[in-house]
């Protein structure tokens, strides 16, 4: 099953609503917002993160920032976490980098989300290159039980 189709099928059970938008490949963050006709900071990365037990988290950053490595670590009680190669992150989610989505993911990792996407609309990655989605940060955090808190710093 493509990318696409497994991220809308995930959705769909969840019964999350989603747009699916078809665009032109981006070479960075701030021409993918031009594209979409939205702020860079709408549009949220779904980064893996490595537990250091081995396990992955998926952690919802928006695009004009950064994860905050203490702020993440101390929100999981633990001392190491790192960001797994390329290889690693599609292991653990089937999506490639700049793809990655916890909706379709092959296994359902828990979800983190940052507090200031929420309230808002917003698009993120939707299992393939060339393909983005909206949809409600709200909905989406409530549809994946994440837990949203302060997680990231300003780039």
């Amino acid at each position: 099953m493509r990318g696409t189709e497994r991220f809308l099928a995930d959705a769909a059970t969840r019964g999350l609503e989603v747009q699916l938008v078809e665009r032109a490949a981006a070479k960075s963050l701030e021409e993918a917002a031009r594209i979409l006709g939205i702020t860079p900071s709408d549009i949220v990365k779904s980064l893996v993160v490595k537990h250091r037990d081995g396990s992955f988290l998926f952690a919802l950053i928006p695009g004009d920032r950064q994860i905050s490595w203490p702020k993440l670590r101390a929100l999981l009680g633990v001392n190491k976490l790192s960001m797994p190669s390329a290889d690693v992150a599609f292991e653990a989610t089937g999506y490639e980098r700049g793809t990655i989505t916890p909706l379709g993911s092959s296994k359902p990792w828990p979800v983190y989300a940052d507090a200031s996407i929420t309230g808002r609309r917003i698009s993120m990655g939707a299992g393939e290159h060339g393909y983005s989605a909206f949809v409600n940060a709200d909905a989406l955090t409530a549809a994946l039980g994440a837990m949203v808190a302060d997680i990231s710093d300003l780039l």
